[in-house]
C-alpha cells in the first residue's frame, strides 16, 4: 500500500488491510436504517444501496426503501474488470434483467416505487442495454467496464496485482505514468451511447427516456430458433403490473426520507455559532432513547467549515438520560459530549475528533454497562472515555481514536488499523481479530487474556517503560474526566496494577520493536 492510499485509509504504508476503515458491515435492515439515518443527519446525504441481482432481491429492496434509501442499485452478474477470481466473475449473482424485474415488481406491489430511484448495472455497453433497462423500470444506469475501456483499459484482468500496464489500477508511479486516458474520450463514448438511445426512443414513438421508464409492454420475447432458448418463458419479465395506474418510475421523494433528529438539530442551532465565533459555550439537555445520532448534525456543520482543522471555539454539551443509537456519530474537533446515563449501540461511530465521556449516575448500583455494541465503528480520531463496560465489537475498524473503557464483549479491536484502546476490565473472546494497526492495553488480573486473544495477527506482551507512561496518562485522564472508581483504585496502587497490564499489538509491530530492542542491546555491548 502506497503512502497516499495509506493516508486516505488511515493506516500504515505497506500493510495489507483485511477489512479497511471506515467501511461498515451491515447485517440487518435495522443496521442499514440506522446508518442511513446517521448519514442524513450529518450532511443531508442522498443514500444509494447496492444489491446483487438474485432470487428474492425484490423483497430486500422493499426493506431498503423502507429504511429510507433514496436509490436502490441492482448489480448484475456481468461486467467487472477481472480483479475477482474467475469463479466469482462467472457465478456471482444473476443477470441484471432478473434482479431488475423482481425489484420493480416488489416495489410496485408494496406501493414504494414512486419514491425511490432504481439504478442498474451489469456489463452495460450500448444504448440498447440502456433502453431495455429503462423499459423494465430502471431510472438510472451505471457503466463500469466500458467506461474504463474508453479511458485506456485493455482488460489485463490483473487489477488486484498492482501490475496494470495502462496505469489505471495501480499504485506504482512508473506504471501510472503510462496512463493516457482523457475525459474527451470517455465523453465521446457516452455521446454515441446517447445517440443510440435517442434513435431507439424515436423508433418506439417516445419523446424522452423518462417516458420509456417502466413501459415493459414495449418488450417482447424474441424467437431465435434454438429449441432450448425458445423454451424459456420470459413472460414474468415483460408483463405489465396488474394495477395499470400504479407508478412504474420515480416520481418524488417522500418527506419521511429526510428524517431529522429534533435534539440534534437543536444542538447544532445552539452550538455552531459560538464555535464559529471562537467562543467556549456550555450547554445541557435531557436525552432519551429516541434521540439518535446526537452530535452528528453539529459535527457535520463544523467539519464542512473547518475540515480536519480544529475550529476556533469549543462546545461542551452535557446530557442526562439514555442516549439512542449513534451517540456522538461523526463527531469532530471542538465538540465535547458528556453523558450521565447510558448509550445504545454505535457510540462514536465514524468520529474524527472531539471527545465523548460517559459516566454512571450517582445512584448507580455498580459494575455498570454504559455503552452498547460496535462503539467507535470506523472512527478516525477523537477520544472516548466510558466509566463502565461496553458491548461487542468495541473499536471495530478504529483507525485513530483513543478510548478507555472498563470492560468489553467479544471481538474488541476488530480490524483496527490505528488508535489506542485501554480496557480496565474483562474482555470477551476474539480480541484483536483482523487487527493490523493501533494498540490495546488490557488490565488482566485474572490472567484470562491469552485464552481470549486472536493470535492470527496480534500478540500480547508486557508494556515497556515508554508504553507504560502513555498508559498511566490515559488512566489518569480517564479518572479526571469520569471520576472512575476503578481508575482511582488502579492509580492508588499503580506498581501492583502495572504488573497485570498487557500490551496487545499487531505481530509485525511486535517484531519491529523486538528487532529495535535487539539492535540497542547489540550497540550498547
Amino acid at each position: 500500500m502506497s503512502e497516499e492510499i495509506a493516508l486516505l485509509r488511515h493506516t500504515q504504508p505497506g500493510v495489507a488491510l483485511i477489512s479497511p476503515p471506515p467501511h461498515h458491515d451491515i447485517y440487518s435492515i435495522e443496521d442499514l436504517a440506522q446508518l442511513i439515518f446517521d448519514l442524513k443527519q450529518v450532511n443531508g446525504a442522498e443514500v444509494s444501496v447496492k444489491l446483487v441481482a438474485e432470487h428474492g432481491v425484490g423483497t430486500v429492496a422493499a426493506g431498503v426503501v423502507k429504511a429510507l434509501a433514496d436509490v436502490v442499485h441492482i448489480s448484475g452478474a456481468n461486467g467487472g474488470t477481472g480483479a475477482s477470481p474467475l469463479s466469482s466473475i462467472k457465478h456471482a449473482g444473476m443477470p441484471w434483467e432478473l434482479g431488475l424485474a423482481d425489484t420493480q415488481a416488489a416495489l410496485i406491489d408494496n406501493h414504494l416505487r414512486a419514491r425511490v430511484r432504481l439504478r442498474v448495472d451489469g456489463g452495460f455497453m450500448t444504448g440498447r442495454h440502456v433502453m431495455v433497462a429503462a423499459l423494465m423500470g430502471a431510472d438510472e444506469f451505471s457503466f463500469g467496464t466500458a467506461a474504463m475501456i474508453a479511458e485506456g483499459c485493455i482488460m489485463l484482468r490483473a487489477c488486484h496485482r498492482d501490475t496494470c500496464k495502462p496505469g489505471i489500477a495501480t499504485q506504482r508511479p512508473n506504471l501510472r505514468a503510462n496512463f493516457t486516458g482523457t475525459a474527451e474520450g470517455v465523453a465521446a463514448y457516452f455521446v454515441y451511447v446517447a445517440e443510440e438511445v435517442r434513435a431507439l426512443l424515436a423508433s418506439l414513438g417516445l419523446r424522452s427516456l423518462d417516458e420509456a421508464i417502466g413501459r415493459v409492454e414495449h418488450l417482447r420475447q424474441r424467437t431465435v430458433g434454438d429449441v432450448r432458448a425458445d423454451s424459456m418463458d420470459l413472460t414474468p419479465l415483460i408483463t405489465a403490473p396488474a394495477d395499470g395506474a400504479a407508478p412504474r418510475r420515480f416520481v418524488v421523494s417522500d418527506p419521511i426520507q429526510k428524517p431529522r433528529s429534533a435534539l440534534g438539530d437543536r444542538l447544532r442551532a445552539d452550538a455552531f455559532r459560538p464555535i464559529w465565533d471562537g467562543a467556549e459555550v456550555t450547554l445541557a439537555y435531557p436525552i432519551v432513547n429516541a434521540d439518535r445520532a446526537i452530535g452528528a448534525a453539529l459535527g457535520g456543520a463544523v467539519a464542512l467549515e473547518f475540515g480536519e482543522r480544529p475550529p476556533r471555539g469549543t462546545a461542551t454539551v452535557r446530557f442526562v438520560g439514555s442516549a439512542g443509537q449513534s451517540f456522538g456519530a461523526f463527531l469532530t474537533h471542538g465538540i465535547e459530549l458528556e453523558l450521565v446515563g447510558e448509550a445504545n449501540d454505535y457510540v462514536g461511530k465514524a468520529m474524527g475528533g472531539g471527545r465523548i465521556v460517559i459516566m454512571p449516575p450517582d445512584d448507580d448500583a455498580g459494575e455498570p454497562v454504559l455503552a452498547g455494541n460496535t462503539c467507535l465503528y470506523g472512527a478516525t480520531g477523537g477520544d472516548l472515555f466510558v466509566a463502565g463496560s461496553a458491548g461487542e465489537r468495541f473499536g471495530v475498524r478504529n483507525s485513530g481514536a483513543t478510548a478507555v473503557v472498563e470492560g468489553t464483549g467479544d471481538h474488541c479491536g476488530e480490524y483496527m488499523t490505528g488508535g489506542t484502546i485501554v480496557v480496565l476490565g474483562s474482555v470477551g473472546y476474539n480480541l484483536g481479530a483482523g487487527m493490523t494497526g493501533g494498540q490495546a492495553f488490557v488490565w488482566d488480573p485474572d490472567t484470562l487474556l491469552m485464552a481470549h486473544l486472536n493470535p492470527a495477527l496480534v500478540e500480547a506482551e508486557r508494556p515497556d517503560a515508554e508504553s507504560m507512561e502513555e498508559l498511566r496518562w490515559l488512566v489518569e485522564r480517564h479518572h479526571e474526566l469520569t471520576g472512575s472508581l476503578r481508575a482511582k483504585a488502579l492509580l492508588a496502587d499503580w506498581d501492583t496494577a502495572s504488573d497485570h497490564f498487557w500490551h496487545v499489538l499487531p505481530i509485525d509491530r511486535v517484531r519491529r520493536i523486538e528487532e529495535s530492542g535487539a539492535g540497542r542491546v547489540g550497540s550498547s555491548s
